[in-house]
C-alpha cells in the first residue's frame, strides 16, 4: 500500500513536468509511453515485439501519433496511410509462416497498434489546443481522482462485486465512489480557477469518471484473457505502463469524440 501511494505521487509529479512544459518534452513523454505500452501489449499477447509483425505494429502505431508530435513539423514524412499496407503485409506474413502466425495474431497486432496509438494520439492532440494545458490537467485530475476514489471507497465500503469475471476486486460502491470523487475534484477545481463553463467541466468530470473505469476494465479483460497479472514491472507497485495509463487510453478519445474538448 505505501509503495503504491508513494510511487503514484512521485510518478504523477514527474508526469506533470512535461505536461506543463509542453512542446518537445510533452511529445517525448507521449512517444516513450506509447513505445513501452505497445511493447507490453505485444508481450502479453504472445507476439514478438521485435519480430516482423511487431515492427509493423510499431509502424502503424507511430503513424497515428506522428501528426501531433511537436518534432514532426520539422520532418517531411507522411505515415497517414499505413493501415492498408500493414494489414496486407500481415496477411501475407501469416501465409508464409504457415499458420504459426495466424489470422488471430494479425488481428491482435493491429488492435494493439490502434488501441495504444489512438489513445496517446488524442492525449497529444488535446495539449495543442488553445486551452490545452488546462484541459489536459483537468482530465488527468479526473482520472487520478476516479482511480483513488474507487480504490479507497471500495476498500472501506465495498460489498457488491461490479464485474467479478473480469476484475474480482472492483465493487459497485468503489465505482460510485470513484465517480463522485471525480465530480467533486474536477468541478471544484474548475470553480476555483474558473477556466471552463460549469456545464462543460461537469460533463468532462462525468464522462471521465465513467470512461476511466471502463479503461481499467478493458485492460483487466485483456490481462485475464492473456493470463497475466500485470502488463509489466516498470512501475513499482503499479505494474507496467498499460496498468497505469489504461484509463487515459479510453478517456481522451471518448472526450474528443463527444466534443467536450
Amino acid at each position: 500500500m505505501k509503495q503504491r501511494i508513494l510511487t503514484g505521487v512521485v510518478g504523477g509529479g514527474l508526469i506533470l513536468i512535461p505536461v506543463f512544459l509542453g512542446g518537445i518534452w510533452y511529445s517525448l513523454l507521449i512517444f516513450l509511453l506509447a513505445i513501452i505500452g505497445l511493447y507490453e501489449y505485444l508481450r502479453m499477447a504472445g507476439l514478438k515485439p521485435y519480430g516482423f509483425a511487431g515492427l509493423l505494429s510499431y509502424l502503424l502505431m507511430i503513424s497515428t501519433l506522428w501528426p501531433y508530435l511537436f518534432y514532426s513539423q520539422q520532418l517531411i514524412i507522411d505515415f497517414s496511410n499505413t493501415l492498408m499496407p500493414v494489414l496486407l503485409l500481415l496477411l501475407f506474413y501469416s501465409v508464409f509462416r504457415k499458420n504459426r502466425f495466424h489470422i488471430e495474431h494479425v488481428a491482435l497486432t493491429i488492435l494493439g497498434a490502434l488501441y495504444i496509438g489512438f489513445g496517446f494520439h488524442y492525449m497529444a492532440a488535446v495539449r495543442g489546443l488553445e486551452n490545452g494545458l488546462w484541459l489536459t490537467l483537468l482530465t488527468l485530475i479526473g482520472i487520478w481522482s476516479t482511480d483513488s476514489g474507487a480504490f479507497f471507497v471500495g476498500r472501506a465500503f465495498g460489498r457488491r462485486k461490479l464485474l467479478p469475471s473480469i476484475s474480482p476486486n472492483k465493487t459497485v460502491e468503489g465505482s460510485l465512489g470513484g465517480l463522485i470523487t471525480a465530480l467533486v475534484a474536477v468541478v471544484g477545481l474548475n470553480l476555483l480557477v474558473g477556466k471552463l463553463p460549469f456545464f462543460q467541466a461537469l460533463a468532462i468530470a462525468l464522462v471521465t469518471g465513467i470512461a476511466a473505469q471502463m479503461g481499467d476494465l478493458v485492460e483487466s479483460a485483456m490481462k485475464r484473457h492473456f493470463g497475466v497479472k500485470d502488463s509489466g514491472r516498470i512501475i513499482p507497485g503499479h505494474g507496467g505502463v498499460l496498468d497505469r495509463f489504461d484509463s487515459l487510453l479510453i478517456v481522451f478519445p471518448t472526450l474528443h469524440l463527444l466534443g467536450l474538448f
